[in-house]
């Protein structure tokens, strides 16, 4: 097994009375795609918000690489890169624009070569001088990929990447996450596509209600439930979770 890049210890964050995380612990290890799933208000996207500096735990400690994302916030800031769910996007500058402009948001250098060498990878080269207003939904989607690449994160999140894209994108897309863990990124992705998780993923966490339900290899869930496909899995642990009967 090789090192942590991310451990939670113990993370619990509230929201004045709710809960959203419980004495959350998880590591997240070198070169692997780890899947978090749940149902929306699971608090998947609480855990990354705590990790990548945009709330604060109540209790528990994050570590990015060995470096506290309290502590040793702007170190572990540069270390993680963040796809949100939402497609935000300024409507007056360019792809280009946006890819310069990102990389001095994140304390580097803003680097002609680099920017285009990001459009090329993610197929937008011809639209590097177009307004990102006309560029189509899946253009902003694969422009906020980039963006978060711009300072070469160690970890990356994922957030429903693929969420309200067509089939050929989403395959697109599934490429392109595999090769960015090829070049030796790691990544934690969030999705509801279940069969996202059974393509891509080497582990799957199971978030209900702010707590765990399961971390296990994608290899070794499948075998211990032989013949039944990861929905399945999943619905039924949700299910019992909820103290329903399956269906």
């Amino acid at each position: 097994m090789k090192p942590p890049v991310l451990c939670c210890r113990h993370v619990t964050k509230r929201y004045g009375k709710f809960t959203a995380l419980k004495d959350l612990s998880l590591e997240v290890y070198e070169g692997e795609i780890f899947a978090l799933l749940g149902p929306n208000g699971a608090g998947k996207s609480t855990l990354i918000h705590c990790i990548t500096g945009l709330a604060k735990q109540t209790q528990g400690s994050i570590e990015v690489l060995g470096f506290d994302t309290v502590n040793d916030f702007r170190t572990t800031r540069r270390l993680v890169g963040l796809v949100p769910q939402e497609i935000g996007y300024d409507p007056f500058f360019t792809p280009l624009e946006s890819l310069m402009i990102q990389m001095g948001l994140m304390g580097v250098e803003p680097n002609r070569s680099r920017a285009e060498s990001l459009l090329e990878t993610f197929a937008l080269s011809d639209k590097r001088d177009a307004y990102t207003r006309t560029l189509s939904g899946g253009m902003k989607r694969r422009l906020l990929v980039a963006k978060a690449l711009v300072h070469d994160p160690r970890l990356l999140f994922l957030d429903e990447p693929t969420s309200g894209v067509d089939v050929e994108l989403r395959r697109e897309l599934w490429q392109e996450v595999e090769d960015l863990r090829a070049a030796g990124t790691t990544i934690v992705l969030t999705t509801h596509y279940i069969e996202e998780a059974e393509k891509l993923a080497d582990r799957i966490g199971i978030l209900h209600k702010g707590e765990l339900l399961l971390v296990e290899s994608r290899e070794s869930l499948l075998e211990r439930h032989a013949g039944r496909s990861l929905e399945e899995i999943y619905l039924e642990l949700i299910r019992k979770a909820d103290g329903r009967h399956a269906a």
